[in-house]
């Protein structure tokens, strides 16, 4: 499935079951039912053939009342304003969850950025960092890396930011994006944090359910950042790799796929199509394949009824946004399959982009051990009181996630109030 409206009703369908669960503040309620500000723009770019090419781009800013917007920026050619409304939203409940003193945010462009050059992706994402102008800031918006960007990419807002302000403040406002390059004022582990992220929910998982990872089989859809470096922290705890899926087909290994050799592949190749002369099946081969752990780390609304009702899993560990349709997740849990959702599974992003931005705010630099030690502290912090969550008010983690997420949203209005 791709019907990114159907993920942005997924979405609302969530917040209105856990509100009415809760019984959550009307006002509250009405105010994060929609983003504050819906930004859409059009900017024109010179390609590398003397030609110009129109591209839309998106900037939702869902909600700040516990601290600046914050939220990816994603290219890839099915972005819509439904999907980012939705991806918005999940990251206001994100870092509520976790604790961040950050509120929600998503962006991106419609446009893929494999079929343009470098010099074109530098040029669409310069004009698209001066479109949004003043509708970003270190102190009021801070996108990140998401699907089809990376270090590079936030690096190029940064300096196209930069150059817009005044001379004397230019260095003050290094902040205005997290993600970027170690050189250009990024954090140690900000690369691997989603993955990482990952690895440790799954980690605090097998220990509540006595589940040894040294020797468990796990499998990975899409092998891209996220993928790659939960495969990593999987099989440096023991796990094999036995299976692999992304847009270019599956493969498969009971003997174990080598992940650092296939991460260096992918990373030159786009796709892990052709590697060692794998054979390459077709995509309901992966999720027919038994493993104890699933990571999907792809795109929207991938597990749906039809792979469901193949899978033969202990867990799914969502490393995507939004990786799992309702029906296919009561299949699962008819299945006795645990889902660690992806509001909590994958929150070691945005919890080290704020590592990275209080950094850029004191102009400091913390060792990689401090940020892997935080990022632990905060993440199976969140990870235990879900449970307990789910535990009291008997019910799935997801529903958990957002009961916590809401009430710490919730006491927030209640003693701030509502200006005016």
């Amino acid at each position: 499935m791709s019907d990114k409206v159907l993920f942005l009703e997924y979405v609302m369908n969530k917040f209105e079951e856990v509100a009415k669960k809760i019984k959550l503040d009307p006002k509250v309620k009405t105010i994060l039912s929609q983003p504050k500000n819906e930004i859409i723009v059009n900017f024109p770019v010179l390609m590398d053939n003397g030609e110009y090419e129109l591209f839309k781009g998106y900037r939702i800013q869902h909600n700040n009342i516990l601290g600046p917007f914050k939220g990816g920026i994603r290219y890839h050619e099915e972005v819509k304003l439904d999907e980012v409304k939705a991806l918005a939203m999940l990251m206001t409940i994100k870092c509520s969850l976790v604790g961040l003193p950050l509120g929600g945010a998503k962006g991106g462009i419609k446009f893929n950025p494999r079929n343009y050059s470098q010099d074109e992706v530098m040029r669409v994402t310069r004009r698209f960092t001066h479109s949004l102008g003043d509708c970003i800031g270190p102190n009021y918006d801070i996108p990140a890396p998401d699907m089809g960007t990376n270090g590079q990419t936030m690096v190029w807002m940064m300096d196209t930011y930069m150059n817009t302000r005044d001379q004397g403040s230019r260095h003050n406002v290094r902040g205005v994006v997290t993600g970027k390059t170690v050189e250009c004022g990024g954090t140690l582990g900000r690369a691997s944090a989603t993955g990482t992220g990952v690895v440790m929910c799954i980690e605090e998982w097998a220990r509540g359910c006595g589940l040894d990872l040294n020797g468990s089989s796990f499998s990975i859809q899409g092998f891209g950042n996220v993928g790659s470096w939960a495969a990593i922290g999987l099989v440096n705890l023991g796990a094999k790799l036995t299976a692999v899926n992304d847009h270019t087909g599956t493969i498969i290994s009971e003997e174990g796929i080598n992940v650092h050799a296939l991460r260096e592949y992918v990373l030159e190749n786009g796709g892990i199509s052709g590697y060692k002369d794998f054979e390459v099946l077709e995509r309901d081969a992966f999720f027919k394949h038994k493993v104890d752990i699933m990571v999907p780390a792809a795109l929207e609304n991938q597990i749906d009824v039809h792979e469901a009702k193949m899978m033969d899993v202990k867990l799914v560990a969502e490393g995507a946004n939004g990786p799992t349709t309702p029906e296919a997740e009561q299949i699962l849990a008819k299945k006795g399959t645990d889902l660690i959702p992806d509001v909590l599974a994958n929150s070691g992003g945005v919890i080290v982009s704020y590592f990275e931005w209080v950094q850029n705010k004191s102009s400091n630099y913390w060792v990689e051990d401090k940020v892997h030690a935080e990022l632990k502290r905060i993440i199976t912090t969140a990870y235990l009181e879900v449970v307990n969550t789910s535990n009291n008010h008997k019910c799935d983690m997801r529903t958990a996630s957002f009961i916590k997420s809401f009430e710490a949203l919730q006491h927030t209005y209640a003693q701030r109030g509502i200006f005016p």
